[in-house]
């Protein structure tokens, strides 16, 4: 076994102990243990997981809080575990990409491989487009866009990656059925 599927190994473990766990203080824990892993980098990691979960766990914080308010119980028990738990799943993913080469943890079985080329080919292709769509709207404006302009060049732009991936989607199906992938 390669270090690579060790670490793959261990990351779904990690992950599936993080799910089965309800006590904040272990989750804290495992958290805590995540990012000594982490070692020079656990800051970083730690910032990029803390903003990619942001505006979940806000919105669902700030919903559970108002129902629980509404229903009159208290929500911190839950509202710990489940900001807990996302954020150590999140560093946990970071952490496992920071450490690991996918396609070679994977190398086991030809069909994951080609599966996971196809994200990785789709990821890389919405990168470079979210890229061009934001020095479109850069070389196409005279001065700092306004907030309502930029609205409508996301929306323009989420349009657009909705289409593509639906398009996309369709064609990895049909590439994927033409070799045998599904049984319908």
């Amino acid at each position: 076994m390669n270090r690579d599927r060790a670490a793959l190994l261990l990351y779904l473990i990690a992950v599936l102990a993080a799910t089965l766990i309800h006590d904040p203080v272990w989750l804290a824990a495992g958290l805590g243990l995540a990012l000594l892993a982490s070692g020079r980098a656990a800051a970083g990691i730690l910032r990029r997981a803390l903003l990619a979960v942001l505006a979940f766990n806000l919105a669902i914080s700030l919903s559970y809080a108002v129902m629980a308010w509404l229903q009159d119980f208290s929500p911190w028990q839950t509202l710990i575990r489940l900001n807990l738990r996302v954020l150590l799943l999140t560093v946990l993913s970071f952490l496992f990409i920071a450490r690991a080469n996918l396609f070679r943890a994977l190398d086991f079985s030809q069909g994951l491989t080609y599966v996971l080329g196809l994200a990785y080919s789709q990821a890389l292709i919405f990168r470079r487009a979210h890229e061009d769509f934001r020095l479109a709207l850069d070389s196409r404006s005279l001065r700092r866009p306004r907030l309502i302009d930029r609205y409508r060049a996301s929306a323009a732009a989420t349009a657009w990656f909705i289409e593509k991936s639906l398009h996309a989607a369709t064609q990895s199906a049909q590439a994927l059925r033409s070799r045998g992938f599904f049984n319908d």
